[in-house]
């Protein structure tokens, strides 16, 4: 990836063809997109994703497309959500954490001493201010879509996100979670809904399932989806 490149080169830039919104998926990234299609297909009728939710952005359009064609719905019914979009890193997208360093010192040092939970570069978001748009997505999952199998795709930050909300974490545990490693692209994070009335809960059933590609050799992608930034 991009992004893994500039770090390791020690470049300040990440170097990319389009802004992040428009980065297609990888030939890699659309054969895993065309993996995850194939085993939403393989389940249950009764299994099978009902509706589909995206991310405005084109990667992850792309891949909710693939998830359509395989399970012999409409693409063009694909739901896109721009509060599913990536986190904003404002005036440090693109920017390496070398890069940040040399040319925002002052947000580097602001960074540390916050944490990237509250951390709101200019014309960016926290990790707070992606949960609040979130919140909304969780409301309307429990009044329009109470019984239905929903897919959203999404970002990185965006599973964390509602891993924080759905499971009413604290900023220690989820930021504990993303220490330990990058959201697989193409992963399944999936909950059902339990409990009945005002005790109804999300409640989680697995994280991070891959599925199975076709050419066995081919790797499962654990670099976070974005080249924009840090997260």
């Amino acid at each position: 990836m991009a992004r893994d490149a500039a770090e390791l080169s020690g470049a300040e830039l990440i170097e990319l063809e389009h802004r992040d919104a428009n980065t297609p998926l990888s030939e890699l990234g659309m054969e895993q997109s065309v993996a995850l299609g194939r085993w939403f297909a393989a389940l249950p009728a009764e299994q099978r994703p009902q509706v589909l939710l995206s991310s405005p952005f084109v990667r992850a359009q792309q891949t909710c497309e693939a998830i359509a064609r395989a399970i012999d719905a409409d693409p063009e019914e694909v739901a896109v959500d721009e509060r599913l979009r990536e986190k904003e890193f404002g005036v440090l997208d693109r920017y390496t954490v070398a890069g940040i360093r040399a040319q925002f010192p002052a947000l580097a040092e602001q960074r540390a001493l916050v944490g990237k939970f509250y951390f709101r570069p200019p014309g960016g978001e926290s990790w707070c201010d992606v949960i609040l748009r979130l919140r909304s997505v969780v409301e309307v999952l429990r009044r329009d879509y109470v019984g239905e199998r929903v897919v959203i795709v999404g970002h990185q930050v965006i599973v964390n996100c509602f891993r924080y909300l759905l499971e009413c974490m604290d900023e220690d545990t989820i930021l504990a979670i993303d220490r330990e490693g990058d959201v697989p692209n193409c992963s399944v994070t999936e909950y059902a809904m339990t409990g009945k009335g005002e005790q109804q809960r999300f409640t989680l059933v697995g994280t991070n399932f891959v599925a199975p590609m076709e050419d066995k050799g081919v790797p499962v992608t654990r670099a976070p989806d974005t080249p924009a930034g840090p997260k």
